[in-house]
């Protein structure tokens, strides 16, 4: 496959990801209208995939399509997407988005979201406010990617973004739930980061016993809903006895 890019119809370019991928650029940078558009297209691929597409993994502005290549050619490939892409660009108002929605517990503050009350301090709200403010949005995840099963959600109100800590945490809790610059996003496993923890939900994100391991995929839109302690706990004791 050649490494050079290739321009498609209106703003779709193509570039060689690998031998066996390619990658369609939509745009630059987070741009919701773009992401918008990059989930109506994975849909309609989706819905018209020949038996050597093996996946299509969104992001922000692109969309990386891999294909098996003892079954087809890369240049073959190319060629059904321009024609896919030529028919998207014709009729783009008329493609389906997407549109499962999950809602995701959260418990919000003390132990569960440790950064709440400097947050909600540093945004000039009360930590009652940005809990209904954070919880009261709608979310889109835009991309899956950091870790196994991380959602990147678009949709955050605009005054609640706030920037990442200076020194990230070694250690954040599984199913933490935070603000990262003008994005809210949900930890789905232990490990590092430096996001603004604001709470955490006893949903399991990933889990490789799951026929889907990630619960959330892009182009889902996603609420939160606020619990308390006991219901934390008790959902936590539901999910660890509910079978994968």
């Amino acid at each position: 496959m050649s490494a050079a890019t290739a321009s498609a119809p209106s703003a779709f370019v193509f570039e060689a990801l690998a031998d066996d991928a390619w990658l369609l650029r939509l745009g630059d940078g987070i741009d919701d209208a773009v992401n918008a558009r990059v989930h109506r297209l994975a849909a309609r691929l989706r819905a018209q995939a020949p038996p050597w597409l093996r996946d299509l993994v969104p992001a922000y502005a692109s969309l990386a399509l891999f294909f098996d290549e003892a079954a087809v050619d890369a240049l073959s490939v190319q060629a059904w997407l321009m024609t896919q892409c030529a028919v998207i660009d014709a009729s783009d108002d008329e493609l389906p988005t997407p549109q499962r929605i999950v809602e995701i517990p959260v418990a919000y503050g003390g132990d569960y979201g440790p950064d709440l009350d400097s947050a909600a301090a540093e945004l000039g709200l009360s930590a009652h406010e940005l809990i209904a403010r954070h919880s009261g949005g709608e979310y889109t995840v835009a991309m899956i990617g950091f870790a196994p099963g991380f959602p990147y959600l678009s949709g955050l109100d605009p005054a609640l973004a706030l920037p990442r800590l200076a020194t990230p945490r070694t250690e954040v809790a599984a199913g933490s739930v935070a603000i990262g610059g003008a994005q809210t996003g949900i930890y789905p496993r232990p490990g590092p980061g430096g996001w603004r923890l604001l709470g955490r939900t006893p949903l399991p994100l990933f889990d490789l016993a799951r026929a889907q391991p990630s619960l959330l995929q892009p182009g889902d839109r996603v609420r939160f809903v606020a619990i308390d302690a006991a219901a934390f706990a008790e959902l936590a004791r539901l999910q660890a006895q509910t079978p994968a």
